[in-house]
Formats: structure tokens, C-alpha cells, sequence
């Protein structure tokens, strides 16, 4: 591929930062039935656990008295209770009650908006009052009868922006998913980028090619014969702050290719949502939901195994990247036309990142006042 701008592009000397006016996905909703959770969402140590009517509640991970993370107690009637000496705390994050002590004077730590929904529990690690649950991303094939979904989730040593990088671009599939997914036909087939409202759009076409072996069993599993030419789609569509969901799919040659009626193709959605952890680590919810065969458990289970594997590929790979990078910041890297989705996601990510730092330079009433 030729580079769109050859000139070399210097690392940034200073640690990643991401986004905290933002919604993510930290962990799925039977994480924390039975227990509490401890979690690292965008450098902070929260507990996401279930209180009062099993309403959901994240707080700071650290009890006001002896500094104990409180994900290692328990979940009393509705109230948290730390594992080392039995205080006890509420959702608000105020203490309830400690044995033998009065609690009155506690500290209060602080609490983070949080929402379950589609069978993920949601949190906002910034300013809680500017959490709006109707942001959150929808999630179309959720409990939909049309719809079967699978999925996972991994624990990866890398910045968030080369997971998002990575799905942006998927001509990788060629050389790191090569007995899977990746075909020759993806590097001969241009790619188009756009922005469509607050989404990257990455996309390419492939019309009456061979499918590769996931796809055949894909094929397969709709009933469809995996031995005719297919034209085969993959449209990634990344939503600030970190989420990418790709329409992926292959339909029989001459039926209209993304188009095609459902029962001349197999279509689904890859779902990725990439939790920041630190600077160089994440939690990367991943799986597939897919509009054919919906009731067929045994097809939702050998395609998460597949696609299992497939990410374990990705994460060895973006491991060594992040070793690497992390080895030589003073090494340049360059873009090419096959980047412009990754690129175009992470000038979204900046801008948002620079509003967050203007709001908290911005000087208040009482301090310009006061000035």
C-alpha cells in the first residue's frame, strides 16, 4: 500500500490518556451476582456490586478506615461490607455502620454513575453529573429473537488506541488470522473511511471471492452451501470512546451481496468494547452477535470458540506491539492509507480528551469572581 503521508510521526513522550466523560463497559452483569468486584476502569480502583433492590453500585475501591479494598468483602442486605474489620457501606458511598464505632464522621468516598444494560454494567468514571444513561450505546440485537450472542473477555498488556487501531484496520487479517478469516482479497480490495455523525466508518467490499473456513462454517451453520463464489462485506464503525462494532458477513454471489435476503447470507455484528485499565492495559469485551440461526446453542458456542481464537491471535500481537513501543519511544511510525480509520478515531479521542482538560483549567464563578 502506498503511505498517504510518508513524513514519520513521533510517539508521544507522555503516558496515554483516555476519556473519563464517558460511558464503558466494565464488566458483564453475572461478574458481580454473587460477589463483589474489584476493577481498574481508567487508572482508578473501583467495586462494582449489587445493593439495595439489586440495583447496581460502583464506589472507589478503598474502605475509609484502614485503606482495605472493599472488593474483598461482601454484599450484606443491600450494603457492602468491608472484609477486614465489617464496615459497612452504602451506594452513595457514605458509611452505614461499623461495630462498635460511630460512623458519623466517616468520610464519604466517592461513588461513579453506573447502568446495567444489555447485560453489561456501565460506568462513568468522571463527573457524574454530566452522566446521561441515554448515551449509552444501543445495542440493537440484545435479547432480540432474531439474534444469538456470544462472547468473552480478556485481560490485554496494551494501550486501548491500538486495540481500536487494530479493528479499524483489518487488513492484519491477512497474516495474523490466516487460517480463519484473512484472505488475499482483503489486501487487493481498497478500503473506504468516512465519518458519519460522532462514528468512523471503515469499509470494504469483496464481491465473488472464496469464502475462508470461518465463514464456510458460518455458511454452513445457516444452511447454506460453502463450496459457490461469495461476496463478503466488513463494515467497522468505531464510537467514541472505545467501542467498535463490525458488520461482518458473506452472502452467495449474485443475491445482492450486503443486501442479500437472510437466507442467502450469514450476517453478524463483532462486538468489541475496550475498557481502558491503565495506560498500557485494557479489559476487551468481545463476541459475535449474528442475525441466522439463532436458536442453534451449539453454533453460538463453536463460533465464540472460533473467534476465541481468533482474538487470542490479536492479543499476543498487540502485546509485543505495546513491549515494543513501550521499549523505543523515541522510534517513529508510519501512517499509511490502510490507517486513516485509526487515525480518524484517535483525533476524535484527542479532541475529547483536550475539551476535559479546558473544563477543568476553566477557572469557576467564584474564582473569576474572586480574580
Amino acid at each position: 500500500m502506498s503511505p498517504v503521508n510518508v513524513a514519520p510521526i513521533a510517539l508521544p513522550q507522555r503516558a496515554a490518556t483516555f476519556p473519563k466523560n464517558a460511558w464503558y463497559v466494565a464488566c458483564t452483569a453475572d461478574e458481580i451476582d454473587a460477589k463483589p468486584l474489584g476493577r481498574q476502569i481508567c487508572g482508578i480502583h473501583m467495586v462494582f456490586y449489587r445493593g439495595v433492590n439489586n440495583q447496581v453500585a460502583a464506589l472507589d475501591d478503598f474502605c475509609p478506615h484502614r485503606g482495605a479494598p472493599l472488593s474483598l468483602g461482601k454484599v450484606c442486605e443491600g450494603k457492602l461490607v468491608c472484609g477486614y474489620h465489617g464496615l459497612e457501606m452504602g451506594c452513595d458511598g457514605k458509611t452505614v455502620a461499623m461495630p462498635g464505632q460511630r460512623v458519623g464522621g466517616f468520610p464519604t468516598i466517592t461513588s461513579y454513575a453506573v447502568e446495567e444494560r444489555y447485560g453489561f454494567i456501565w460506568v462513568w468514571p468522571g463527573d457524574r453529573a454530566l452522566a446521561d444513561p441515554a448515551t449509552i450505546q444501543q445495542l440493537e440485537w440484545h435479547n432480540h429473537p432474531d439474534w444469538a450472542y456470544g462472547g468473552g473477555l480478556f485481560h490485554i498488556g496494551c494501550d486501548y488506541r491500538l486495540m481500536i487501531d487494530n479493528l479499524m484496520d483489518l487488513t492484519h487479517e491477512t497474516y495474523v488470522h490466516a487460517s480463519s478469516i484473512g484472505q488475499k482479497e482483503i489486501d487487493e480490495t481498497p478500503c473506504k473511511t468516512s465519518l458519519e455523525g460522532e462514528q468512523v466508518v471503515t469499509s470494504r467490499f469483496m464481491s465473488g471471492i472464496e469464502a475462508p473456513p470461518f465463514w464456510k462454517m458460518a455458511l454452513r451453520g445457516n444452511g447454506l452451501t460453502d463450496d459457490v463464489p461469495v461476496d463478503r462485506w466488513q463494515i467497522c464503525r468505531f464510537t467514541p470512546p472505545s467501542s467498535v462494532m463490525i458488520e461482518v458477513g458473506v452472502a452467495h454471489q449474485g443475491h445482492g451481496g450486503y443486501d442479500a435476503p437472510n437466507d442467502k447470507k450469514a450476517y453478524s455484528v463483532v462486538v468489541d468494547f475496550i475498557t481502558p485499565e491503565t495506560e498500557t492495559s485494557i479489559w476487551y469485551f468481545w463476541g459475535m452477535a449474528r442475525k441466522f440461526n439463532p436458536k442453534d446453542t451449539q453454533l453460538t458456542a463453536q463460533i465464540r470458540e472460533g473467534q476465541g481464537r481468533i482474538f487470542t491471535e490479536d492479543l499476543e500481537v498487540l502485546e509485543l506491539q505495546q513491549r515494543n513501543l513501550s521499549a523505543h519511544p523515541e522510534r517513529k511510525l508510519l501512517k499509511l492509507n490502510i490507517d486513516t480509520g485509526g487515525v480518524q478515531a484517535r483525533r476524535m479521542l484527542d479532541k475529547m480528551i483536550e475539551r476535559e482538560r479546558q473544563a477543568m483549567d476553566a477557572p469557576t464563578a467564584a474564582q473569576a469572581q474572586a480574580a
